[in-house]
């Protein structure tokens, strides 16, 4: 689908296709997740970024993608819907909330994620390592994905996450080469693909993965671009999705791509040699997160079932 010319005074507009509806469930998973952050004083990137998938996530796999360090991002990304401005201090605490819900949720795989904090000399990367020991302690079959920011290229900060050894490190490219400086703030390409790389060779047996938003203008030739720096930089896993755009401040959707343009994305991208990748026009990079553990964590995850049905044979 081609984006509409400008006619006069209007302003551009794509018009939003079918396979884009949401089917909303609001059943009682949903509302006793919601309950749930809400008891514990917890932030969802689910809820703070708008994703399209949280009454599917919520209400179907009951699966949520917790959002430490404040609802308060230190960037304002021309895409990203999550709010901005000057954050609160830590809450040193939130690693325990979190780690407590994940057993009260009985989750086999969690993602955490968190807002920027150029505000932070270590980025928030020693409450994002705690996170991950906390629940390793509370929940020691929970497999553990984390999606840090960029924490300004100072790998100290990546290093130091690493060591708590997350079952996969998720840091998002978001978008080309070209269009990077419009739609990211204070992130470069070049510093993301970078921060892969280390992440991988820090602990080469964690997997690595990242994801790129489509129509925001990027040629089909920039995309294949995309997949092959991303393979350069030994990411083993990719997801790519739709950009929709958050409001009328953000930026313009330039293209809507057809599921079938997706699919046809995602041969691609596996005969280049990814491990695995979800394509998809509500495809978002923690979506169906538990399907993309590497084997040591599924066995993790085996090890848990077979400890829960021995508790209950008993």
């Amino acid at each position: 689908m081609s984006c509409k010319p400008e006619q006069g005074n209007r302003t551009e507009h794509v018009r939003k296709p079918d396979w884009l509806k949401i089917k909303l469930n609001t059943n009682d998973n949903y509302t006793g997740l919601k309950k749930i952050m809400r008891e514990n004083n917890l932030n969802t990137v689910c809820e703070e970024a708008r994703c399209p998938n949280i009454h599917e996530c919520w209400g179907e796999r009951r699966t949520a993608t917790f959002m430490i360090l404040g609802a308060v991002c230190t960037r304002a990304c021309r895409f990203c819907a999550v709010k901005t401005g000057l954050p609160t201090e830590l809450d040193l605490a939130e690693p325990e909330r979190v780690a407590d819900s994940v057993a009260l949720m009985n989750l086999k795989h969690t993602v955490v994620t968190a807002v920027a904090r150029d505000d932070q000399k270590d980025g928030g990367s020693a409450v994002f390592a705690e996170t991950i020991r906390a629940i390793r302690r509370k929940n020691p079959f929970t497999t553990v994905e984390v999606l840090p920011s960029d924490m300004g290229g100072v790998y100290e900060n990546l290093e130091r996450l690493m060591d708590a050894k997350p079952d996969i490190l998720n840091h998002n490219i978001e978008t080309v080469r070209r269009l990077t400086p419009r739609v990211r703030a204070r992130a470069t390409y070049d510093r993301s693909l970078e921060l892969l790389l280390r992440a991988k060779e820090m602990q080469p047996d964690i997997p690595t993965k990242s994801s790129l938003m489509l129509g925001l203008g990027e040629t089909h030739e920039e995309i294949l671009e995309t997949m092959d720096d991303l393979i350069a930089h030994k990411v083993d896993i990719m997801t790519i999705g739709q950009y929709l755009q958050p409001s009328k401040k953000h930026l313009k959707v330039q293209k809507y791509y057809s599921p079938q343009e997706f699919g046809e994305l995602r041969k691609i991208a596996m005969s280049k040699g990814f491990s695995h990748c979800q394509a998809g026009p509500l495809v978002r990079s923690s979506y169906h997160a538990d399907e993309q553990v590497n084997a040591a964590a599924k066995e993790r995850q085996r090890q848990g079932d077979e400890q829960l049905e021995t508790t209950l044979q008993s």
